[in-house]
Formats: C-alpha cells, sequence, structure tokens
C-alpha cells in the first residue's frame, strides 16, 4: 500500500466537504476509497463523497457539486481519459475551491496536459513532501476559490510526521499570514518562512528571499546566494529588474501566502524549487521527475521543481548561477503531444528574452525509469550532447516508447459469459469490433466506442469498394463462365453468412488461378478478407450509459449501420442505490428506440437463456443499429455465481430489469414493435410501471402498449365480458323514468365544488343524467326553464356568498324585490357549507351559514318548490361538512326516486395536489403550452400549482374582480414572483436590476418579503418569461421560492458582525444549494434550454423524488443575541454557536416550527420549533437534508391542512423523529450548546463592522419599495445602487441594510439618504416593530386587509402610545389578511389576522424575541373595538410594567391572557383571562 497515497488520502478526506474519487480499470480497485472507508470508520467526518466509474466524466460530478463546497477532492491515478476530462472542463474547474490529488508511477505524460488548464500545479516527490503539499493544495484551493493540481509520486518513502486533524482544520480556517510574519520553528527542523531569518540547523544564517535561500556556506544545499550574486544575476546576465514581468505574478502571491500559512503548520520546508549542487556549476538541470537522491556530478547541479504552475521567471533566474553555460530540463515523460513540452518552451522563453552577454545552451531530455538513471549514464549523455543543438527531445536510458505502454484490457469472468454465446452463436462470422486484443497494438482506445465505429465505418466503405470491384470485374472481357458464375453468386449472397463464405472462398480460388491481369483482380484480392459477411459486435459497459448525447455510443446508435451494440451492466440490484445520484445512468435502450431505426432488447442470460439467444439472433438479423443490454450483476471476480443468480432474480421479478424487445422493423409494418418477456411483470403491469424501472419511461413515450403484452387469450375474454355487464347495466339505468339534475354550485376555496362534483358523479352512478356548473353560469331566465336543481355554497367573508356566486344572489335579491316568481316549476333543493365558530359572539350567529339559509328563502320567494330540505354542513362537526352532507344527499336521491339503485361502483378519488405533481413530468405540466396561449391571461388551474415551484402565483385583481365579472370579461389575472435570493443578500447590479423589472414587467413597484428576498405583484402572463429571464441574467432564479419544497434560505443580517455574517451567508447559500430541485423544467420552459436526446434523458430528483414534499418548507440561520429571522418559526432552523475566539463552531439545530393555521379547524395551530441538538458547519448541509428526507417520508399527504413538518413531529413525538433523522445521518447530534436572544427586530442606523466598512439599516414599511409624493424611496434606492460599491442585504423583517460602504463613501450615501428621505427614523417605536403581508388586492387567500391598512391602525395605536410616554418602545404588531401567517403574527406580543373585510382574530403575549406563541384574544374584532381594547391595556402597560418588561410578557402578568406552553394547547384557555375573557369564548 502506497505511503503516498495514505497521507494524500487522509488530507483530502479531513479537509474537504467532497470527495470525487476517479475508480481505475476493473478489476483493479481505488486505493484512495479504502482509505477513504477505514477514515469514515475511524474520524466523526462524513464529507460527500462521490466514486465516477472507469471511463466516466468526474468533472461533471466535480461540477455539479462543487459550486456549494468550501473544498472538493478529486483523487485519481493518472490516465489519460482522466486527464482529457477535466482538461474539458478545466474553464469551469478552474474557479472552483478544487484539489486535483494525481498519482502517478513513473510517467507524468498524462497529467502535464493539466499544467496550462488550472491556475496552480504542485509536484511532489516523496511521501512526505506528498503529505504538505496536499495539506498546501487543500489551502489554496479552500482560501482562494481557485483549483489546484497536486501530482505526487506513489512509491516514495515514508511520512514521518502527520499533521493533526485539529492543525489541519485550523490551517484551513485560519486568516492569511502577510509576507513579514515569522515563526521559530520547532525541534531544530529547518524551517521555511518568506523573509524571515531562520537559525535552526543551518551553518551559519540563511536569508530567504521569495522561497528560495539565499547567505549560506558553500557546504548548503540551498541556492547560491544573493551576496555573490547581485539581483540574483550578475556577468552580462542582466539585471532582474530589467527582466519581462513576472507571468501569474498575483497568482504567485497567492501560492507565497498559503505557503506562509502552511509552514508555520507543519514547520517543515516547502519550496517551489530546490537547489542541490555546487555554488558556481557550468550546468543547471531542472529536474521534473522521480530521480535518485544520490545522483551527483561535478560541475551540475540539480533543481527539483514542485511549483510548474505559476512559474515565475525572477524564480528561475534566481537558481542559474552566473557560471551557467548550459540550462537542461530533465522530464520524466513517455510521450508528448507536442514536439517539445510547454515546460520547455517557457524556460527556453525566459532564457532567451533576457539581456545577456553570452548565450545559453538549453536542451530537453526525457527519461523513464528513474533506476536506470546513474551518474555515469547522466554523465555519458551530457559530454556527448555538449555542443548539440538538438532538433527534438534527447532520451536518457532505455529508449523511450513514442506511445504509451498499454496492456491488453483484463476480461473479467462473468463477462465471458456473454462473449461465449456470441462466439457459440456466430462462430467464425463473429467479430469484435473494440476487442481488448487491439490494444497492443493500436493503444488502449481501441477499446472505446468511436475507435471502434471509425474501424467499422472503414470496414464498410472497403467492401462497398469491393462490391463496384466485383461488379466491374464481371464486365471485363475475357473472364471464365466459372469465375463470372461465382462472382454474380456473391453478389447475391453477399449478406447471407453462411452462404457467403463459401461463394467466397470459391471466388478467391477462381481468382488466384485466373491469369487476369486487371486492376480490379488485384482490389479484390487485396479487399478479400471482405467478402465474408460478417457479424460485428461493439461491447462495452454501463459506463457508457452516463453521457448518451455526446458519447460514442450515440455516434453509433446515430451512424444507421449494421452494427450490433452489446452494453453490459453490472450493478447489482442491491447496490442500486449506492452510486452517485446525480451521476445518473440514463437508459440507453430508450434512447436507442428514440432514434426509430434502431432494434433494443433487454436480457440477462442468468434469467432467461433462451431470451439471450432470441435476442441477439433477432440483433443480428436487423439490417441496421442493434443495442442489446445485458443485465450481468457482480461486485468483483469472486463474486460466486449464485449470488449473480440471485441479484439477477431480484432485479428481473421486481421490475428494475425489465426483459424486453423493441423491433422497429414490426412498427413499419402497422405492428406492435414493443414486447415484454419479463413473466414476473405480465403478471401486474401497473405495479410494475409504479416502480424505478426503464419501462415506465417507455411507456410515457409510448402509451399505446399492446394488450397481448400483458394479457393472456382468456383474461381478453373475461375483460369483454365484464365490459358487456356494464354496458347493459348502464343501459338499465339510462332507461330509468328519472328527471335531470343540474348541479350548481357557489365556492371559493374549493370545498363546495367538491361536494357539487360529488353529488354529480353519485348522480350519474344512479343513471341520471346530470350536469354542473357555477352558480353565475346560469341566469333566473335559464333556470326558469330547469326542473330540479341542487344548490352547493360556502360562506365567503362576513356571511357573503362567494365570488361565483355573487351574480347570481344579486339578481335573487333583486327579482324578490320586485315581487317576480319566475320559478313556477322549479324544484331546488340547497346545501350550505359553514363554520359555526368561525363568528363565535351571539350577535354574529346569524353569519353562520348565511348565503346557504338566503338562497333556500329566496328561491321559495321567487316560487320554488323544496323537493329536499335545506342542509348545512358545519366545519366544527366530527367530520366536518361530511356529517350534514351525509344527511341532506340521501334526501335527494329519495326525492328524485333513486334512493333504491345500489351503487358498488368506486368513487374516482379527487384529484390532490399529489397527483398534481406526479404527472407534472417533475415540473413541467402544460405550463409552456400555457404560456403560448393568447386567449386567456391565466393558466391552468393544475399548472397553477406547478408554477409555485418556479417562484410563481397566478393571482387576479380582487379590487376591480366585481366589474369585470359585470363586464362579463374574465378576472384580471396577473402573476407574483418570488426570487431565490439565499441569505438575502444582492449587489447593486442586482438591485437595479430588480428596479427595472418592476417597472417594465411588473406593477411598479416591488416588494421585499419575511423571507428576505424579492417579489413582483402584477406581472401578465406574456412577460412571465421575459421576466424570469431577466431575473436569470443577474444570476439570480426564482426556482423553488414557492411550493412544496425548500424555500428561500434566510439568515441574520447583523450588520455589525461582518465576517460571522459571511460565514452563516456562505452557509446559507450551500443549504439552498444542496437542497434545490434538480429538475431541468424550469431552464426548459423560461429559459429555451432544450432537453437534450429527445425523451431519453429524463428528469431525476435525487431528494425529492416525482411527489416532491407534502408542504412547503423553510429554513432559516440565526445569529445569537438576534434573532431577526424568528427561527422558531421555521421548519428547520441553525442557530450560529460562536466559540471563545469569536469563530462559528457550528449550529444548534431546531426543527418542527411552523405558522399556518385555518380558522376554526382545531387540527391546524402555530407551532414553535424545539432545539435537537448541534450539528458543525460542515455537517449542517446533510442535516438539513436528513431533516428534510425525514419529513419527505412522514409528512402526511393526504390532508396538507396537517402536511407541514410541525405536525409529523408532534405526530410521532420528538424524540422519535430525531432518533430517525440521526439514524439516517449514521450519528447522533452533539448536545446543544447554550445561546441568549434578546430581541426580534431590525437595528435601524448606522453600525461599523468588524472590517471598518459601514452599514445602514433602512426603515421601509411593510417592505413595499414604491415612489410616493414626498418619499421617493424607490429611485433613492436606484440612485444609491448606481454608486454602491459593496451589497445590499434584505431583512427578514421586510427593511434593507446598505451594507459593506467604503469609509470614503459614507458621505456620498448619506446625501442621497437624506436627499430622499430614506434616513429618516422618527417613527415609533411600535410602527418600526410592525410588519405586514401583502394581502388585498392581489393575494388570492386574502380575507381582510393588511398591507394597506397596517399604517392607518398603527397611526391610531401609535398616538395612544405617545399618549402614555410610550412613543420610543418597542411593541411588536404584525397582521396578515388570512390565517397562512406569512408575515409569523402568532409570535408577535400583539397581532391581527384577516377572518372577513374590515374583521380580524386578535391576538396577544407573543415573546419579545419569538421565543413564545401568541393566543387568541378575541375571535373577531374591528377597528373601534382594537382601539377600545388596547387603549386601557396600553395604559396599564405604562403605569404598571416592570424594568425591561416587554408588552407580550405583561400582557400575560397582568391576566389578561394565558401563556402558550406548546402548539398543540394554543387554543386552551383562549379569549382572555378572568374579568378579561370574551364570553362567546367562555360557552
Amino acid at each position: 500500500m502506497s505511503k503516498s497515497i495514505a497521507a494524500v488520502s487522509r488530507i483530502a478526506f479531513l479537509a474537504s466537504d467532497v470527495l470525487v474519487d476517479s475508480q481505475p480499470a476493473f478489476p483493479a480497485t481505488s486505493q484512495f476509497s479504502k482509505h477513504f472507508q477505514c477514515f469514515a470508520e475511524t474520524t466523526g467526518r462524513r464529507p460527500l463523497t462521490f466514486e465516477v466509474p472507469a471511463g466516466g466524466d468526474p468533472a461533471s460530478t466535480i461540477l455539479r457539486n462543487g459550486a456549494s463546497a468550501s473544498l472538493v477532492s478529486f483523487t485519481a491515478s493518472a490516465t489519460s481519459h482522466t486527464a482529457v476530462r477535466l482538461v474539458l472542463q478545466a474553464t469551469e474547474l478552474s474557479s472552483l475551491p478544487l484539489g486535483l490529488h494525481i498519482a502517478v508511477t513513473d510517467d507524468l505524460s498524462d497529467v502535464i496536459l493539466l499544467r496550462s488548464a488550472v491556475p496552480f500545479f504542485l509536484v511532489s516527490y516523496t511521501a512526505q513532501q506528498a503529505h504538505d503539499n496536499a495539506l498546501l493544495a487543500s489551502r489554496i484551493a479552500r482560501v482562494e476559490k481557485k483549483a489546484v493540481v497536486h501530482v505526487f509520486y506513489e512509491h516514495n518513502g515514508d511520512v514521518s510526521d502527520l499533521t493533526t486533524e485539529g492543525d489541519i482544520w485550523r490551517l484551513l480556517h485560519s486568516e492569511k499570514l502577510a509576507p513579514g510574519a515569522s515563526f521559530s520553528p520547532e525541534n531544530g527542523t529547518n524551517g521555511y518562512i518568506e523573509h524571515a531569518v531562520v537559525t535552526n540547523g543551518v551553518n551559519g544564517d540563511v536569508h530567504l528571499t521569495n522561497g528560495i535561500s539565499g547567505s549560506h556556506s558553500p557546504s548548503s544545499t540551498e541556492s547560491p546566494t544573493d551576496t555573490r550574486i547581485p539581483n540574483g544575476v550578475a556577468n552580462g546576465f542582466g539585471d532582474i529588474s530589467n527582466a519581462p514581468p513576472p507571468v501569474s505574478a498575483s497568482l504567485y502571491e497567492l501560492y507565497e501566502a498559503a505557503l506562509l500559512s502552511t509552514v508555520s503548520c507543519t514547520r517543515r520546508t516547502c519550496r517551489p524549487l530546490t537547489f542541490r549542487g555546487i555554488d558556481n556549476p557550468h550546468t543547471v538541470v531542472f529536474v521534473l521527475g522521480s530521480l535518485p537522491c544520490s545522483l551527483e556530478l561535478d560541475d551540475v547541479a540539480f533543481v527539483s521543481i514542485s511549483l510548474l504552475t505559476p512559474l515565475q521567471p525572477s524564480k528561475i533566474l534566481r537558481v542559474i548561477p552566473p557560471s551557467t553555460s548550459r540550462v537542461i530540463l530533465l522530464e520524466q515523460l513517455r510521450r508528448s503531444n507536442t514536439k517539445w513540452t510547454s515546460l520547455f518552451l517557457d524556460i527556453a522563453n525566459i532564457l532567451q528574452e533576457r539581456q545577456a552577454s553570452h548565450r545559453i545552451l538549453v536542451q530537453n531530455i526525457w527519461f523513464t525509469d528513474s533506476e536506470q538513471i546513474s551518474s555515469a549514464s547522466l554523465f555519458k549523455l551530457l559530454n556527448v550532447t555538449s555542443n548539440l543543438k538538438s532538433t527534438s527531445p534527447l532520451q536518457l536510458g532505455s529508449d523511450a516508447p513514442s506511445g504509451p505502454l498499454v496492456t491488453v484490457p483484463h476480461v473479467p469472468k462473468h463477462e465471458v459469459s456473454y462473449t461465449k454465446i456470441l462466439s457459440y452463436v456466430f462462430g467464425d462470422h463473429l467479430e469484435i469490433s473494440n476487442s481488448p486484443s487491439f490494444v497492443p497494438v493500436q493503444g488502449a482506445i481501441a477499446t472505446s466506442p468511436e475507435f471502434a465505429l471509425g474501424r467499422v465505418r472503414g470496414q464498410f466503405e472497403q467492401r462497398a469498394q469491393l462490391t463496384r470491384s466485383v461488379q466491374a470485374l464481371m464486365e471485363v472481357e475475357g473472364i471464365t463462365p466459372e469465375l463470372h458464375k461465382a462472382l454474380g453468386q456473391w453478389l447475391l449472397v453477399k449478406d447471407d453468412r453462411s452462404k457467403s463464405r463459401a461463394v467466397s472462398d470459391q471466388v478467391v480460388s477462381l481468382l488466384k488461378s485466373a491469369s487476369l491481369q486487371n486492376a480490379h483482380v488485384n482490389r479484390v484480392l487485396a479487399l478479400q478478407a471482405h467478402l465474408p459477411t460478417r457479424s460485428k459486435w461493439i461491447i462495452g459497459s454501463d459506463a457508457w450509459s452516463y453521457d448518451l448525447g455526446s458519447s460514442g455510443l450515440h455516434h453509433v446508435i446515430a451512424s444507421g449501420l449494421d452494427i450490433n451494440i452489446l452494453i453490459l451492466d453490472s450493478v447489482p440490484y442491491s447496490s442500486r442505490h449506492s452510486a452517485d445520484p446525480h451521476r445518473r445512468k440514463q437508459d440507453a435502450g430508450l434512447y436507442a428506440m428514440n432514434h426509430g431505426d434502431v432494434y433494443v432488447a433487454s436480457v440477462a442470460v442468468y434469467s432467461s437463456y433462451a431470451h439471450v439467444l432470441q435476442a441477439i439472433m433477432e440483433a443480428d438479423r436487423h439490417k441496421g443499429p442493434s443495442v442489446v443490454l445485458a443485465y450481468l450483476p457482480y461486485k468483483s471476480e469472486n463474486t460466486p455465481a449464485l449470488d449473480v443468480l440471485k441479484e439477477t432474480k431480484l432485479a428481473v421479478d421486481s421490475g428494475y430489469w425489465p426483459l424486453y424487445r423493441w423491433d422497429p422493423v414490426k412498427e413499419a409494418r402497422g405492428q406492435e414493435p414493443f414486447t415484454l418477456d419479463s413473466d414476473s411483470v405480465k403478471n401486474d403491469l401497473q405495479q410494475f410501471l409504479d416502480r424505478q424501472n426503464h419501462l415506465s419511461q417507455l411507456v410515457r413515450s409510448k402509451p399505446q402498449l399492446a394488450t397481448e403484452l400483458v394479457s393472456s387469450l382468456g383474461e381478453s375474454v373475461k375483460e369483454a365480458r365484464r365490459k358487456k355487464a356494464a354496458e347493459a347495466y348502464s343501459d338499465l339505468l339510462v332507461a330509468l323514468d328519472a328527471p335531470p339534475l343540474v348541479i350548481l354550485y357557489a365556492s371559493d376555496g374549493g370545498t363546495a365544488e367538491k361536494y357539487a362534483k360529488k353529488l354529480m358523479n353519485r348522480a350519474k352512478a344512479r343513471g341520471l343524467s346530470a350536469s354542473i356548473g357555477t352558480m353565475d353560469s346560469m341566469s333566473i331566465e335559464t333556470l326558469a326553464n330547469e326542473e330540479y336543481v341542487a344548490f352547493v355554497t360556502s360562506t365567503a367573508g362576513q356571511g357573503e356568498p362567494p365570488q361565483n356566486g355573487r351574480t347570481l344572489f344579486k339578481a335573487f335579491n333583486a327579482a324578490v324585490g320586485r315581487g317576480d316568481r319566475p320559478f313556477s316549476k322549479l324544484r331546488y333543493s340547497v346545501f350550505g357549507l359553514g363554520d359555526s365558530h368561525y363568528w363565535p359572539r351571539p350577535e354574529d350567529a346569524h353569519f353562520y351559514n348565511r348565503p346557504g339559509k338566503d338562497l333556500d328563502s329566496r328561491l321559495e320567494q321567487l316560487g320554488g318548490e323544496r323537493f329536499a330540505p335545506l342542509g348545512l354542513g358545519d366545519d366544527q362537526d366530527a367530520d366536518g361538512p361530511e356529517t350534514g352532507y351525509k344527511v341532506w344527499e340521501p334526501l335527494v336521491w329519495k326525492a328524485l326516486g333513486v334512493d333504491s339503485i345500489q351503487v358498488l361502483e368506486a368513487e374516482p378519488d379527487p384529484i390532490t395536489n399529489e397527483h398534481i405533481k406526479a404527472a407534472s413530468g417533475y415540473l413541467r405540466g402544460t405550463i409552456a403550452e400555457g404560456l403560448q396561449d393568447t386567449s386567456t391571461g391565466a393558466l391552468a388551474p393544475s399548472d397553477t400549482q406547478i408554477t409555485k415551484f418556479h417562484g410563481i402565483y397566478q393571482q387576479d385583481d380582487r379590487d376591480i374582480r366585481d366589474e369585470r365579472q359585470v363586464q362579463g370579461a374574465e378576472p384580471a389575472y396577473s402573476f407574483m414572483i418570488r426570487v431565490r435570493m439565499p441569505g438575502g443578500v444582492c449587489t447593486p447590479k442586482q438591485w437595479l436590476q430588480m428596479d427595472r423589472i418592476s417597472d417594465e414587467h411588473g406593477n411598479g413597484t416591488f416588494k421585499i418579503t419575511t423571507r428576505s428576498t424579492f417579489q413582483f405583484h402584477g406581472v401578465i402572463k406574456r412577460h412571465l418569461k421575459p421576466t424570469i429571464q431577466d431575473i436569470n441574467k443577474v444570476l439570480l432564479d426564482t426556482l423553488a421560492a414557492c411550493g412544496d419544497v425548500n424555500r428561500n434560505v434566510i439568515c441574520s443580517a447583523i450588520p455589525s458582525k461582518s465576517k460571522l455574517h459571511a460565514r452563516v451567508y456562505e452557509f446559507s447559500k450551500l443549504v439552498s444549494d444542496h437542497l434545490l430541485p434538480r429538475t431541468t423544467a424550469y431552464h426548459e420552459i423560461w429559459l429555451n434550454n432544450k432537453l437534450v436526446a429527445g425523451e431519453a434523458v429524463k428528469d431525476f430528483e435525487p431528494l425529492y423524488g416525482e411527489f416532491y414534499l407534502p408542504r412547503k418548507f423553510k429554513i432559516a440561520v440565526a445569529v445569537p443575541p438576534t434573532n431577526d429571522v424568528d427561527i422558531f418559526a421555521n421548519d428547520l432552523g441553525f442557530i450560529a454557536i460562536v466559540d471563545k475566539n469569536g469563530e462559528l463552531a457550528g449550529f444548534n439545530v431546531t426543527v418542527g416550527g411552523g405558522m399556518g393555521v385555518t380558522h376554526g379547524n382545531k387540527k391546524t395551530y402555530p407551532r414553535l420549533a424545539d432545539v435537537i441538538g448541534f450539528c458543525t458547519v460542515e455537517q449542517g448541509p446533510l442535516v438539513a437534508e436528513k431533516v428534510m428526507l425525514t419529513q419527505r417520508d412522514f409528512g402526511n399527504r393526504v390532508d396538507r391542512k396537517n402536511a407541514r413538518l410541525k405536525y409529523t413531529i408532534d405526530r410521532m413525538g420528538l424524540d422519535v423523529f430525531k432518533a430517525e433523522v440521526e439514524s439516517r445521518l449514521g450519528y447522533k447530534l452533539s448536545p446543544a450548546r447554550p445561546f441568549t436572544f434578546d430581541r426580534n427586530v431590525d437595528d435601524f442606523g448606522w453600525t461599523v463592522g468588524e472590517d471598518g466598512k459601514h452599514h445602514v439599516t433602512l426603515f421601509i414599511e411593510n417592505g413595499r419599495v414604491q415612489d410616493e409624493p414626498g418619499q421617493d424611496f424607490k429611485k433613492g434606492l436606484r440612485e444609491i445602487a448606481k454608486i454602491h460599491k459593496g451589497t445590499f442585504r434584505l431583512t427578514a423583517n421586510q427593511h434593507i441594510v446598505i451594507s459593506d460602504i467604503e469609509t470614503d463613501d459614507v458621505l456620498q450615501i448619506k446625501k442621497l439618504l437624506a436627499e430622499y428621505k430614506l434616513d429618516n427614523l422618527n417613527f415609533t417605536g411600535l410602527r418600526l416593530s410592525s410588519s405586514a403581508c401583502v394581502a388585498f388586492p392581489t393575494c388570492g387567500l386574502a380575507m381582510a386587509e393588511s398591507e394597506r391598512y397596517l399604517p392607518i391602525l398603527i397611526d391610531k395605536v401609535e398616538k395612544i402610545c405617545e399618549e402614555y410616554g410610550l412613543r420610543n418602545d418597542s411593541i411588536v404588531m404584525r397582521m396578515t389578511g388570512c390565517p397562512n401567517g406569512c408575515a409569523r403574527p402568532y409570535i408577535a406580543e400583539v397581532a391581527f389576522v384577516g377572518k372577513a373585510p374590515g374583521s380580524y382574530l386578535m391576538l396577544l403575549g407573543g415573546g419579545y424575541y419569538g421565543q413564545r406563541l401568541n393566543k387568541i384574544y378575541r375571535e373577531s374584532v374591528s377597528e373601534p373595538e382594537i382601539l377600545a381594547i388596547l387603549r386601557p391595556m396600553i395604559k396599564r402597560y405604562a403605569l404598571e410594567r416592570l424594568e425591561g418588561e416587554h408588552f407580550g410578557d405583561f400582557v400575560i402578568r397582568a391576566g389578561y391572557i394565558a401563556p402558550t406552553t406548546e402548539g398543540k394547547n394554543w387554543y386552551d384557555r383562549m379569549g382572555g383571562e378572568g374579568n378579561f375573557r370574551e364570553v362567546a369564548a367562555a360557552q
């Protein structure tokens, strides 16, 4: 086992968030992976680890997982494939915090390609150096966010000193050391540090400058002295100050800074160039490779290169003494893609461009085996070539091969079973076009599909030439009749494998015996190998399935050539989930089917040998490309055949690996091209299709599956009989003498509509002719002609009819007022839905089910006759409205004479959000088609559920809804768009773009939400796509800003703690990116990115699955003592814990917070989160993932009102939930650490951060950024954004922090703030602590005003506060227009939740810093009642409060309201306490 690999693996494991390990070709195993597994067992770290199979693309895995990581480490043994893959993505990789650790043995040919592709390139020659450079590479990559290549030799020496895990952590998280900092190395070790004097164990003082030692004794192993070589040059070498400017000087400074920190940690020298030899050599040999340490020559100095990039000319010149007349670059290479290597050209250029009085001979020498290099051999070569100006690199030692050393790839013994079948079926006619036997001659590329395709294409072209030559030869005069006949027979049977060989032998024999002198004869004989036809096969692995769109496999499938491909899939069924979920293997079979001319089969030799034979014979007969997917599950060559058999049976029987054949020839004949051969799957096709398999994708693209796939003739007969019986029963019901039934409904929330549709379905099941519609779709005149009508209506607002029934209600009232009686023939019944507790006061009791009662009365007044009495459904009943409905519905059937009909058919399940999500095609739905529909300003109802996942809500202007309805126009539809902006930080450029979008696409304003992001309103449908595209142009998006996914992750603004904010902000982005949906639908629909390869490459959601989450999921990150994000109101929270040094140590984890409630439904309640433990920063994203996945799997998907995480935890129990999360993590969370909060409001005004930069927090009432008379806030912020060089932070309290203002810019910012009155903080503490949601006119859920009304209410309440001396006292007041709680009202000290226009739920007693829920004080209050309640309460608070006592605490102590101890007890003791108790609440 290599000591170097062990050391590098350890550093990579301990330093990285993400590990990507490239696997060698089978049967070899990765040494890195073995070490990673060992470290995982012995340490507490669990970095995300991904294994890239041989032939896979490591760059895509790195890019997918590296963007949000602090450090990604890639490990691999050097291969040309790996290097090429990395080079192709070098531009993207170079800007990632990425360490590429690549092990080599005796050849740098492959890895040298990366030198020009990345900013930093390090080389290590010993195990200890590999350890230290791995640390250095990790430090550079993590701190500078740049890619570093670290190449090291596998088998060189031991590691004498391993850096401890704690020191590694401190190195990676420490600040940069400034040049000039110094330290004293311990234990007499030779230390290295820039510009420092080190006197430990060195003969005399060593002055180290720029990484090379300065003054020392001649016996030292350091470079020549600065005193002997002023400025590093002399004797005509020129002044270094006149040398060309250093290349990548800034990169070298970054390298030096990281080197300084690393050496301070390891206490060992770590030089970019190591000089060994005499001070005045005539020859300097730069060495890039592993040479024996004992190698010494007179007058020769050796410089070992450890830093290949950036290569500084000044550093190269510094190690070349004045005495030097010859410079040699000695490189350990077997081959190069160019004549001269880039390093040689760089060194030659450095020496050539300098001013010099004499020329230096520069030579390039390659060597391969270091053991063959001796002082004698090198001395001999130097003497022979002392004056040689070579035109190509010289060779040292045995001749280096011009190409790579390759060995014949090993074919695993299990895979031989398929090649044996091919040999058995085709015998001598078989040709494997990528046979491993070609490798020794043609190189490793000979086994690739691209190379094999080229071979086959060339063979077909040669055979076409052969055919033309045979045809031409037949026309030549003088050929014998026997030859003419043989040639003719060959043309007839040339494509028949059995016949063509015999005829071919005869043709060759006759040609050789003929005395013809003809070019065509020579051509035929030269191409005689192509006379017999062959079965051409390319055999590969499932690694070809990872990049179908661009791989060689794609070219073979699309070639149209008569060639067969056998792809072996060796992943065992039991290990199917262990691979990197992002590197999802695509369905090569389905991909091939999409081409239309490809035969495809899926086989498994251990399941059906006969099926394999049938498939490969059909594939061979097919004239065109064929793909046979062969299953052969095994982990190693030692896997017993019995295990292979078991895994195969599991995979085939479960449907994971279906056996099937697809023949496009049948499709051309009008026959079913698809044949399913899996017996176990045939028994239950639907169950099979619901599982994870390839065929489910096939059915989506080809739904017309023939019935013979899954049914026998007997089953067909049974089905026909069932259909005939059903038709007879239907005819019987239709023949019943029952009148038609019209069902009309009025519904805002959908419940009344659901009951109306249920009634219609049941009516039809009883044979009635039933139709359905909204009440407003019917006029009085039309109703007068109907005989039987059933009305279903819910209750809106303060006893008002729903929106889609108000017109008919108004018409009824007008007709009653006129005394009309148009319904003389109408028979009717009404079912009303309401909540008897929604209006609990006795004087409000008449609001209960008022629309239903009024409708029943009006119909009677208009001459109608009841056929069934009024039915009332009450939300407060045990089954809700169902209780009343079960009483009313049988009366309907009895009146219509169909009550005796027994209906046994199951009712269709209602379409729920879960169905819509699953059927959406990973969030596609029919959104793209809906955007093209110009006949309406709306999208389809199902699509409006899916657009939420894209950050879009469909709304309409409710202020003019009635007016539009009267005009006969559809509602004024528009859309709300919410931006995903983790952490709430944006740049001035992004701010200006948001400002422009609001003007060009929105209503001229935009909203800062309680999730610290932007929200636009009034965007019409045709502006949706341009808006999304404009948002994405400034590197923001809207994906997952809404919907049943993790939404925008928010974090504390904390302007005074700049360093800590930077950490939690990065953490917020990391968590957000980690939990982001992976569907490509967003980019396809809004950014016009088309899905490549047709429908073959399917989306995959590794975290969410096709159903996503049961409900929305919110995450916040708080930094004590400020709880400005209301951490306990979120599903998941991270409370930052700072260590004694002020560094972020990790987070306390909270789970189970949530605000949403449904009025009158006591199964719903708000809940504060519980603290369940502590995690480190690195563990945070994985903790977030496991908490979210536990909610995904255990959340309530039946009832969305009880689907949030808070209900899941209360149902499971906190301890059980925590245990489930820890089980998924694989470790237990640490105990929670102490923390303290003291407020949840923002700190307004100016502050200076730890970094000396200035910040100012502005008050933006309720987050609405707009221009008003005397308050041009929007314009002012626009002008600030034009000159601001820092950032903007949006707070969770809907305010703005202008951050990172340089001291020189403060005055200019202050001037603009004053000009636009943005610096005005002369508001009451009540107003500064207030918050409101949008509500009317745009929010479709709003029941009352909020954003437009709260400032008016505060105007009146703050007068009371000022009257009693409380102007500057902070009282947290919040208002929402509905009970969903967007403004987090349930933790405010006083809150108002809309129930109907002008009517609110009033709550008291919340904690000042969000630590306690409030409680319902009054269930219905209007403005006069609010003011009447608050006046004496505020007065008492002013007079009786204790020192430091907040309003929420006071109302509890004073006996107004009981404290809420937990969410489940929220309704207990509601309505006030003692003398303050509401009468209705006590009843």
